[in-house]
């Protein structure tokens, strides 16, 4: 043990050894780490129910990136107590497989947000938006009430999944044709969704801004919200093995 320790003490009184030690037991720590990911196609395991996000949700999650919400809004529910009995269930790296960007983080000025959805109506989500201290009297947030005068570019949502399908969102062809027509219908309380349903599953559909003859920017936003959430099934979920 003591001539171990004097051989060290020669490493740790050369700097140029020293150097070359901690690049060598980084090297193979790094190697070991990255290299079995060359031969993985997806580190992260796929989940029962998620899917890409309807042309409809897509606009929505594009007004809530621009706007900033994601600054004081995360969507990670971590794995403790208090985070799970106030928010629900933890976040599955799964849930965020189709998000560009992802929306983690822990800086939370409100809530997370990540199981927000179907939890209040749309009419709640409207005036909160529109007038958030109307609803949370001790709120900071300011006011997006000008997203229901906003209609959203339809004829450009085909072009957007396409750019996602380009980094790797399962949108097919079907999807793309129908990319225009779908983004009405969702939020048309008059329209036949059953085409729209079959290609995205579980997608809130209806009126979102109370008003079904204009499709706006707030339809968009609340559609995103509403959907936050609401793809896994959790009480079939195991969280030892998965799905049971």
């Amino acid at each position: 043990m003591a001539s171990l320790l004097d051989k060290h003490k020669i490493l740790e009184k050369n700097a140029t050894l020293l150097l070359v030690g901690s690049l060598l037991v980084v090297s193979i720590g790094g190697i070991v780490e990255i290299a079995p990911l060359f031969y993985l196609q997806n580190t992260i395991e796929k989940v029962e129910g998620m899917r890409p996000y309807t042309p409809l949700e897509l606009a929505g999650r594009n007004v809530y990136i621009r706007e900033g919400c994601y600054l004081c809004h995360s969507q990670m529910i971590r794995p403790f107590r208090d985070e799970v009995e106030r928010y629900g269930h933890y976040s599955l790296a799964a849930e965020s497989m189709y998000d560009h960007p992802f929306q983690w983080g822990s800086k939370r000025t409100g809530p997370d947000l990540a199981r927000v959805g179907a939890r209040y109506s749309n009419e709640w989500h409207v005036q909160h938006l529109a007038d958030p201290r109307a609803v949370v009297p001790e709120s900071i947030m300011p006011s997006y009430a000008f997203l229901k005068e906003q209609e959203v570019t339809v004829k450009d949502v085909g072009m957007d999944l396409k750019a996602n399908e380009d980094v790797g969102v399962p949108y097919n062809d079907d999807m793309l044709a129908n990319a225009e027509a779908d983004m009405r219908a969702q939020a048309d309380p008059n329209a036949d969704t059953a085409a729209l349903l079959a290609r995205y599953p579980k997608a809130k559909v209806g009126d979102f801004d109370g008003d079904p003859a204009r499709l706006t920017e707030m339809d968009a936003l609340v559609s995103y919200l509403q959907m936050l959430g609401t793809l896994v099934d959790f009480s079939t979920y195991d969280d030892a093995t998965g799905y049971r």
